[in-house]
């Protein structure tokens, strides 16, 4: 089983940059064989959780939401386990709790049921 740590969440200004990190632990594959993507959701009160990013098993492949592209960059490194969201020029439509998740079938998707494991959250907050 992966359980995923999620850290770097804070209270920053608009037009900052924050890097959020998600540890993964237990389960992990080894290259060349597939392994799990991992994605970025974030949720505020009220709202449904939305996809923000993803990255495919390998690395390759990533797509973001429409409402972060050109701003926020999603990375992982395979050797440390851990993913990463870059957060640039950060708007007060940017604070949530924004929540990490791996999909075993190693494909990127936007549909909160696809992911398997979840981390616990961050908080993000942008003052204006």
């Amino acid at each position: 089983q992966v359980q995923l740590v999620e850290s770097g969440g804070k209270l920053v200004q608009t037009g900052e940059s924050l890097r959020l990190s998600c540890a993964i632990s237990g389960r992990t594959f080894s290259p060349p064989t597939k392994g799990y993507a991992m994605a970025w959701f974030r949720q505020t009160a009220g709202k449904a959780r939305e996809f923000v990013a993803g990255i495919n098993w390998s690395g390759v492949s990533t797509h973001y939401a429409d409402s972060v592209k050109g701003r926020f960059t999603v990375s992982r490194d395979r050797v440390t386990n851990t993913t990463y969201l870059l957060m640039d020029r950060l708007k007060p439509e940017d604070t949530a709790v924004y929540y990490c998740a791996a999909d075993y079938g190693g494909f990127i998707t936007t549909e909160v049921y696809e992911y398997d494991t979840w981390g616990q959250g961050t908080q993000v907050t942008v003052s204006s």
